[in-house]
């Protein structure tokens, strides 16, 4: 899921601002099926659609250079925001992640570099289960959140009403972050809180940006395995089994 900024709207297609992660921008086939969702105070409004392929676009609209252009929903629907995971328009199952305070952010380097190992060894062995526990860094105690989206430059995470003290405990957040089958392990990432509130059911959100600062090589692996994340998605026999 990501952000995006609405360019340009005509009577058969929505022009967006092209997504990105880690300074990268990803593209999508055409044909790829897309949900849209508006956010307007305690309302939600979804709708399904699919990527149209590039080109110079319809008369009257205009086509910004780092845009994308997809179909206009033949249909929306309304629903409040505590029935967005189960509305009829579109099911979604979000993973879950673990999180950490980080004690001591030097700590992160030695723990970054053996994650790498554990998915490289996953990607060569065929995805076969992981065994050992994921090398942690100097960290507290651990707490459950839901990912709720992946950004440009980080991840929003939905924390339950019981974890929300954890979370105070350090501005920065080690977090285990599973999207496997289409990363191979359990991607480990060091992060920042950005910024937070709380919604209306008292749980909290957290805008985490991706923090590279302590082991900057790190930042071109986690930009691969967020591109392999979205190429996985894309298959034909990914999305048939989706």
């Amino acid at each position: 899921m990501w952000r995006t900024r609405v360019f340009a709207v005509s009577d058969s297609e929505i022009v967006l601002e092209r997504p990105a992660a880690v300074g990268k921008v990803i593209d999508f086939l055409p044909g790829t099926s897309v949900i849209g969702v508006i956010a307007v105070g305690q309302n939600r409004w979804m709708f399904r659609s699919e990527i149209l392929p590039a080109g110079p676009g319809r008369p009257g609209v205009n086509t910004p250079f780092n845009s994308m252009r997809i179909a206009m929903p033949t249909s929306v629907e309304r629903c409040q925001r505590r029935d967005f995971f189960r509305t009829s328009t579109a099911s979604l199952s979000m993973p879950g992640v673990e999180c950490w305070p980080l004690k001591d952010p030097i700590t992160v380097v030695s723990a970054e570099v053996a994650n790498r190992a554990m998915i490289v060894a996953a990607e060569i062995n065929g995805q076969a289960p992981i065994t050992s526990e994921l090398t942690l860094p100097d960290v507290g105690q651990s707490f459950r959140a839901r990912l709720m989206n992946i950004g440009g430059g980080g991840i929003g995470l939905q924390v339950a009403r019981a974890d929300i003290s954890s979370t105070g405990r350090s501005p920065l957040l080690w977090v285990r972050l599973d999207l496997r089958p289409m990363i191979a392990a359990p991607l480990g990432l060091t992060t920042r809180i950005a910024h937070t509130h709380v919604d209306h059911e008292q749980n909290l959100y957290i805008g985490l940006a991706f923090d590279f600062s302590f082991n900057a090589s790190h930042k071109d692996f986690v930009s691969q395995q967020l591109e392999r994340c979205v190429a996985g998605i894309k298959r034909p026999d990914f999305r048939a089994a989706a």
